[in-house]
């Protein structure tokens, strides 16, 4: 996978591709020797650039990209300027002298949380001695982990999604059947979805056919189940979570942080990402309901005490932010930390909308409070990055039921009900992120000035 598109005066010429891929040791002029540091504004930009770059691939929001180039030029010595976007970054690096622009873009937009920890440690690493390297070194490095596999395969990625989605069924109401249906749909959905992915096909592409499929073997189970042992029809309101994993947590996420932190540009193009990702896979959900006869109905009632279903949503939220974890290729140690916060954090929000009769959206502000400033304290003691534990732990609070309800009921014509949904749904996910920034904005100095 190419890692971006590198224009300047004398523009390299490549395969004839798309995105082309930038052959970063011949890019370079240094003899191997040189350090860094005295190295010129040209080699200099480039690793500034391909820090950038690389992190940008692994779906942090645009502040931690623009801070992590930064300080990798103030170590240089030279000042520079950044745009960052969605899948682009333009900056410029200017010495005492002269300036250099460069442009980088990547292929598609993509999350993978094992290689954003490596990239942070690399940053700190080359505060303390990076400079001392030579040019070719730095690109050594970088080259590790920007070749670094995935830690799953598809296999893997699906039973993380089953895990997750199975999980997410029961917080939202459901019960075993639901839950057995919806691990069976969501598992091979969400393989079917990682191995398009691993082949470069177009994310659409993916997208739309993990969820048919997730859906079409809801459906096929729980009627199997139906005939077989005369479940009760009202089950296939379980549907819904079985594509589930089609939530974009990242875009959503880091776009409320990147607006509030005035990278517009970046907000909104994430944002948009993560709307449309929403769109494809409601409307893919909804035709499959049409042409099923599916309908997004309320859960059987349970019938369990408080404190019953309490305890069992504590487990509950682990698996499903352990899964969400998991599928954003999260190490298993940093996985099960995220799952411990989001266990708590999540059983937080749903007991006080249970016992106290608190607003959803109130109550999952205070949940991604929770969950931000937990993360920071983990962040002090592990080194794990915030975000790398903050998003899979409120993934699990993104209404998708709501989502879901919404384009469903606006589809039949229901347009009444289908706007109360959307209503309910866009107050909490506005809420989520404004519950991470006042968390940064406590927990985190640099973060919390614009300057």
């Amino acid at each position: 996978m190419s890692e971006g598109n590198h224009l300047t005066k004398n523009t390299i010429q490549l395969t004839n591709k798309n995105h082309m891929e930038i052959p970063w040791a011949k890019v370079t002029d240094d003899n191997g020797e040189t350090p860094s540091i005295k190295s010129s504004l040209k080699e200099k930009s480039t690793i500034i650039g391909r820090v950038g770059i690389i992190l940008l691939s692994c779906g942090t929001g645009a502040w931690r990209v623009r801070d992590s180039m930064n300080s990798i030029a103030r170590i240089l010595g030279v000042t520079c300027s950044t745009d960052i976007g969605l899948v682009t970054i333009e900056y410029t690096c200017f010495d005492k002298h002269r300036s250099i622009t460069h442009s980088l873009s990547l292929p598609s937009s993509g999350v993978n949380t094992d290689k954003l920890s490596e990239m942070e440690s690399f940053v700190k690493g080359f505060e303390k001695e990076g400079a001392f390297l030579s040019v070719k070194e730095v690109h050594t490095l970088l080259d590790k982990i920007s070749q670094k596999k995935p830690n799953y395969r598809p296999f893997i990625q699906g039973l993380a999604a089953a895990l997750a989605c199975s999980a997410f069924v029961f917080l939202l109401g459901g019960g075993p059947v639901e839950m057995f249906c919806s691990f069976f749909g969501a598992g091979l959905g969400n393989w079917l979805k990682s191995t398009m992915n691993s082949k470069h096909m177009t994310l659409f592409a993916g997208l739309s056919a993990g969820v048919a499929l997730a859906c079409l073997t809801y459906l096929m189970i729980s009627r199997g189940l139906e005939l077989t042992f005369d479940i009760n029809v009202g089950h296939e309101a379980g549907y819904i979570g079985s594509m589930l994993f089609a939530i974009p947590g990242f875009p959503f996420i880091t776009s409320g942080l990147d607006i509030a932190k005035s990278d517009m540009r970046s907000g909104i193009e994430r944002l948009v990402h993560a709307v449309t990702i929403i769109l494809v896979a409601t409307l893919v959900g909804w035709i499959v309901a049409l042409a099923s006869d599916l309908t997004p109905d309320k859960f059987i009632p349970l019938g369990l005490s408080p404190l019953t279903l309490m305890l069992l949503r504590l487990p509950a939220s682990f698996c499903g932010v352990f899964g969400f974890s998991i599928m954003f290729n999260s190490p298993k140690k940093m996985a099960a930390t995220a799952g411990l916060i989001g266990a708590f954090a999540n059983t937080l929000r749903l007991e006080l909308v249970d016992l106290t009769s608190m607003p959803p959206a109130a109550a999952a502000f205070l949940g991604a409070l929770t969950a931000g400033l937990l993360a920071s304290f983990v962040h002090k003691q592990m080194g794990y990055p915030r975000i790398s534990l903050t998003v899979p732990s409120i993934v699990i609070m993104v209404p998708g039921l709501y989502m879901y309800r919404a384009m469903y009921y606006i589809g039949v014509g229901t347009i009444a009900s289908g706007a109360q949904w959307f209503i309910n749904a866009a107050m909490i996910v506005l809420f989520l992120p404004l519950g991470l920034i006042l968390a940064r904005i406590i927990m985190d100095p640099d973060w919390r000035y614009s300057g």
